[in-house]
C-alpha cells in the first residue's frame, strides 16, 4: 500500500466546528508523524438541494504517503509550512502504519467533532484504492444513500467509523471519488486562535475588494453592490476568511494583502466550488426533486412578485411540459432582470429544483431569444375621413364608426428592452459554492 486516502465528512454544526479545520488539524498531525502529502487536501461540495446535507455541504479527503517528485509549499500550521508532493515513492510501504493513522484521526474526533450536536452525524474512511467517478458525479447530481456507500467500502476492502446515523460516510467517500482533472479551483482557507472562535471577525473590506482588483483568477470576493463581505463566513466556525480561485500561487499573494486579525494558520484546498458540477441538462419532463438542472424553455406566464419579495414565472417546451422558476428574496437585484422577461422569451434557466411546490430556484439564466415589445401610441387614422378609429373590444381591432373601415393593430412604437441576449447570474451574496461563476465562463 503506497498511498492511502482518507475522508472525513459532517463534523461540524451551527454552533461551531468546521470539517477543514479537523482536516488540517489531521494534516499536521499526520506530518509530524512522518506521513507526507500527496497533491492537495481536497474540499469537495456535494448536492446543496438535499435537505439533510451538512451545514457547509463539504466534505473532505486527501492522500498521504511517502513524497517525492515536486515539493508544493500549500500552508503554514503552528508556523511550520506544510508541503504536498506531486507523487509517492514507488518503494513506500504504508501496510503496517494503519493502525497509527487510525489513531491520529480518532484523537482529533475526540477534541473535535461536534458529536453531541443533533443534527452531527460524523464518519471518516480510510481507502488504498478510489471509488469510482460515478460516485461523486452521483453525490453532487443526485442522492447517496448509507447502505451503498458501506457496500462501496466493503468492496474495495477499506476501513471506516461512523458516529449516531454515519451519514458522513456518505459525503467522506463522494469526496475521494472526485476527479479534479475534470475541473476544479481552489480556496485558501485561514484560521483563528482558538480563543477568537464564535466573536466578531476583523476583515478589512478595502483590502479584500483590492485583491479583487488585482487578481483576476480570484472569484467571489466581494458584493459590491450589496455591500458584502464574500470571504469572512457569518458561522462561529474556526476559519477567519477563505479566498477562492482558480491559481493557487494568486490566491498566496492575494492572502499576503488581506487585512485582518492575526491568522493563526492557513491551508490551500483544491476543490470543485465554481464549477457547476451539479447542473444536469434536462427537458422539463426529467426534472427531479433534489437536481439542480438547466432547462431550456418559453416564458408563458408573464414574471409576477409574491408575498416575501420573490419572483416567479413559468416556462413551456414544444412538447407543451411546464415548470415554474423562481428567483427569491436573497438574490436581491437580480429579481430585476426577471421582472423584464415577456411572454414568448426563450431562455435557458440554471437552478435547484424545489419540491412543493415543483419549481427551479434560479442560480442564473442565458437569454436566448427576446420578442419584440411595442407600446401604444394612438389609435388608428381611418384613411378616408382622417379621424381615429374606436376600438372593437379587447384584442378585436378598431374600426371606423363613420367609414366602417377596420385595422387590427394601433400606431406602436417598438420599446427598447432592458435585456440583452447572454447569460445574468445573482449576486456574489446569493451565489452557491458550485455555481460557476461568469467570469470562469471561457
Amino acid at each position: 500500500m503506497k498511498k492511502i486516502w482518507i475522508g472525513i465528512d459532517d463534523t461540524d454544526s451551527r454552533n461551531g466546528g468546521c470539517t477543514t479545520h479537523i482536516a488540517k488539524t489531521i494534516i499536521k498531525f499526520l506530518i509530524d508523524d512522518g506521513f507526507d502529502l500527496i497533491g492537495y487536501p481536497r474540499l469537495v461540495r456535494l448536492n446543496p438541494n438535499i435537505p439533510w446535507k451538512t451545514r457547509g455541504n463539504g466534505a473532505i479527503s486527501f492522500r498521504i504517503g511517502l513524497g517525492a517528485g515536486y515539493k508544493n509549499k500549500i500552508g503554514e500550521i503552528d508556523k511550520s509550512e506544510i508541503f504536498c508532493f506531486s507523487r509517492v515513492k514507488k518503494s513506500s510501504d504504508l501496510t503496517k502504519q494503519v493502525d497509527r493513522i487510525k489513531e491520529i484521526i480518532l484523537d482529533v474526533f475526540k477534541d473535535y467533532a461536534h458529536v453531541r450536536d443533533i443534527n452531527t452525524n460524523p464518519g471518516f474512511v480510510i481507502l488504498k484504492d478510489k471509488p469510482s467517478f460515478d460516485v461523486y458525479k452521483k453525490g453532487v447530481r443526485d442522492i447517496l444513500y448509507l447502505n451503498e456507500i458501506k457496500d462501496i467500502i466493503k468492496s474495495l476492502k477499506g476501513f471506516y467509523k461512523g458516529y449516531k446515523n454515519s451519514r458522513g460516510l456518505i459525503g467522506a467517500v463522494a469526496s475521494v471519488a472526485w476527479m479534479t482533472s475534470k475541473d476544479s479551483t481552489f480556496e485558501l482557507i485561514t484560521y483563528r486562535s482558538e480563543e477568537k472562535w464564535g466573536t466578531k471577525r476583523l476583515v478589512e473590506d478595502e483590502s479584500v475588494k483590492n485583491i479583487d482588483r488585482l487578481y483576476r483568477s480570484t472569484f467571489d470576493n466581494y458584493d459590491y453592490k450589496n455591500k458584502h463581505n464574500r470571504i469572512v463566513p457569518n458561522s462561529p466556525c474556526p476559519i477567519l476568511y477563505g479566498i477562492r480561485g482558480d491559481d493557487a500561487k494568486d490566491l498566496i499573494e492575494s492572502y499576503s494583502l488581506i487585512k485582518s486579525e492575526k491568522v493563526d494558520s492557513w491551508i490551500i484546498f483544491q476543490t470543485n466550488q465554481g464549477t457547476d458540477d451539479h447542473i444536469q441538462s434536462k427537458v422539463i419532463s426529467q426534472i427531479k426533486i433534489f437536481q439542480s438542472v438547466k432547462v431550456k424553455g418559453r416564458v408563458i406566464v408573464k414574471p409576477h412578485t409574491i408575498i416575501g419579495g420573490h419572483v416567479l414565472f413559468t416556462i413551456s417546451n414544444d412538447l407543451d411540459e411546464k415548470i415554474d422558476c423562481a428567483s427569491y428574496e436573497p438574490t436581491k437585484q437580480f429579481r430585476n432582470i426577471i421582472r423584464e422577461l415577456l411572454i414568448g422569451d426563450v431562455v435557458e434557466v440554471y437552478g435547484g429544483v424545489r419540491k412543493k411546490p415543483l419549481t427551479i430556484n434560479i442560480e442564473k439564466i442565458e437569454i436566448k431569444k427576446l420578442v419584440d415589445d411595442f407600446i401604444k401610441i394612438q389609435n388608428p387614422i381611418c384613411t378616408n375621413c382622417k379621424k381615429h378609429m374606436k376600438s372593437r373590444g379587447k384584442n378585436q381591432g378598431y374600426k371606423c364608426l363613420k367609414c366602417k373601415t377596420k385595422e387590427e393593430f394601433a400606431e406602436r412604437r417598438k420599446k427598447n428592452r432592458h435585456l440583452n441576449h447572454g447569460f445574468y447570474e445573482v449576486p456574489v451574496c446569493a451565489r452557491r459554492h458550485l455555481s460557476k461563476p461568469l467570469k470562469r465562463y471561457k
